[in-house]
């Protein structure tokens, strides 16, 4: 985020409104903030010129797609035979059905969140793509049985 930009009240307003509805017309959005649309939108391409803001995008609905299991695994690396950790994460990267990858403290130094079409499916990729990287010492895999919910983080006053 851009050093010394500071979110306003307006700003806060625009953010929660967007951040549940993107495709919201700026000029819907500029009535029930009480600004031009105009004004929204120089609002908005500030913010994400600042970093407040990345991207916009349709969320697709794994399920509907026909992934059908959910999982999170944590993946411990060990780094023998000349392997780095950015070599291990550039494999990972590379499989299609990880969608999300943390590097994290403790026992794992990899946790990542993957969509497959089921429980074979989810086996095949973990025995076949992810347990045969190099580097990749074990894993430990958490299947989600149901989502309890997603949301955006708060948008608060912020003090610096």
């Amino acid at each position: 985020m851009e050093k010394g930009f500071l979110v306003d009240a307006t700003d806060r307003r625009i953010l929660e409104i967007l951040s549940k509805n993107a495709r919201m017309p700026y000029l819907e959005v500029a009535r029930i903030v009480g600004i031009s649309g105009a004004a929204v939108h120089q609002r908005v391409q500030k913010m994400a010129d600042a970093g407040v803001i990345s991207g916009s995008q349709f969320s697709l609905n794994p399920k509907g797609l026909g992934y059908n299991t959910c999982a999170f695994i944590g993946i411990q690396v060990s780094l023998t035979n000349g392997t780095t950790h950015q070599e291990v994460f550039e494999h990972i990267m590379g499989i299609p059905e990880i969608v999300e990858c943390h590097h994290t403290s403790g026992k794992y130094s990899l946790f990542v969140k993957i969509f497959t079409l089921n429980n074979e499916h989810l086996k095949n990729v973990i025995v076949e793509q992810i347990q045969t990287i190099n580097g990749v010492n074990s894993t430990e895999t958490f299947i989600s049985l149901e989502k309890g919910f997603h949301r955006q983080i708060p948008v608060r006053e912020t003090k610096q």
